[in-house]
C-alpha cells in the first residue's frame, strides 16, 4: 500500500522542552555513529505529541540524527503505526478487525465508526474531534471485540458501549479503559476458577486500567511532563564500575639447592618416566 504526506503541512515543528529532553536521552543510548537507531522512538514521540506525523517533525528528527531526510521518510511512509495525516483533536480510534474480534462483533463496531465520525477511515469528524480506522490484531482476543482509543483499550465492546464511549470522549470525559462489561481483566465471564486466593486485596482496576486512571493521560497529548524522564544508563559505568584489583606481586621461585655431589632433582614427571623405563 503507497502511503504519502499529507497535502497540507504545517509550517514549523519543535519538541517541547520536556520532550527534546526525552529524545535526547533515546539519543544517549546508542554509541557515536549510530544515532540514527534512535529514528522509531523519537518519531513516535513526535507524534504523541502531535498527533500524527508531520513532514517538518520527520525533517527535524533526521537533522537531530545526522540523517538523509529521504532516509527517516523511508521508515515514517513504511510503518503503519505512523499517522500520515491529521487525527481527531481528541482521540484517534483504532478498531481490531482481525479474526476474534471479527467474529465478536468488529464490523459492527465499525459501523458505529462510520455513522458518528467519518464514512472512511482517515478521516476527520465534522466537528474535527474524531478519526477512525481498522487495524491488524492487537492481541486483546480473550476480550474481544476491543479498540484502542488514545493510548488505552477499551475491551469488550458493544455497539452501544461504543456510541457511549464516543459520547463521553466528546463531551470531555475520560472513560475507565479495560474491560467494559464488569470484568476485571481477561478471566471467564463466569468468574476466576483458578488463582481465587489472589482475588481479595486487588486494586479497583486491573494494572493496565488502574496505571491509565493514575496517569490521567489516556487522550492526552504526551508533552514530556506525564511521567519523571529517566536516564539511568547515563553516569552509570562511572558510578558502578568495581575498583581495579592491586597488581599481585611477583615472588621469585624457589631455588633448587645443588652441590657437586648431589646433583638437583628431576621433575616429578620426569623421574616417573624414568621408574617406567626401569
Amino acid at each position: 500500500m503507497l502511503r504519502r504526506l499529507h497535502p497540507v503541512q504545517p509550517d514549523s515543528f519543535a519538541f517541547t522542552a520536556a520532550n527534546l529532553e526525552w529524545a535526547k536521552g533515546q539519543i544517549s543510548k546508542y554509541p557515536e555513529g549510530r544515532q540514527a537507531s534512535a529514528i522509531i522512538p523519537l518519531l513516535w514521540r513526535a507524534q504523541e505529541q502531535e498527533g500524527w506525523l508531520t513532514r517538518k517533525a520527520i525533517e527535524t528528527v533526521a537533522d537531530m540524527l545526522g540523517m538523509a531526510y529521504i532516509r527517516a521518510l523511508e521508515v515514517a511512509t513504511f510503518y503503519f503505526m505512523f499517522q500520515l495525516q491529521p487525527v481527531g483533536s481528541i482521540a484517534h480510534v483504532q478498531i481490531c478487525g482481525t479474526t476474534t474480534c471479527m467474529i465478536c462483533g468488529a464490523e459492527d463496531l465499525i459501523k458505529v465508526c462510520k455513522e458518528l465520525i467519518a464514512p472512511a477511515p482517515h478521516t476527520l469528524s465534522k466537528d474535527g474531534k474524531f478519526s477512525w480506522e481498522e487495524v491488524e490484531c492487537m492481541g486483546a482476543c480473550a476480550n474481544a471485540p476491543m479498540a484502542q482509543i488514545g493510548k488505552d483499550y477499551y475491551e469488550d465492546l458493544t455497539p452501544e458501549k461504543l456510541r457511549d464511549l464516543i459520547a463521553r470522549f466528546s463531551k470531555g470525559e475520560v472513560p475507565v479503559p479495560g474491560p467494559q462489561n464488569g470484568r476485571y481483566a481477561a478471566e471467564p465471564l463466569s468468574g476466576l476458577t483458578t488463582l481465587k486466593d489472589f482475588e481479595s486485596g486487588k486494586k479497583q482496576y486491573n494494572a493496565s486500567a488502574q496505571l491509565a486512571v493514575d496517569i490521567g493521560d489516556t487522550v492526552k497529548r504526551i508533552d514530556g511532563t506525564e511521567v519523571p524522564i529517566l536516564t539511568p544508563w547515563l553516569g552509570k559505568a562511572a558510578t558502578s564500575a568495581a575498583p581495579k584489583k592491586p597488581a599481585a606481586k611477583k615472588t621469585a621461585a624457589p631455588k633448587v639447592e645443588t652441590t657437586a655431589d648431589a646433583p638437583a632433582k628431576a621433575p616429578r614427571a620426569s623421574r616417573a618416566k624414568k621408574t617406567e623405563e626401569e
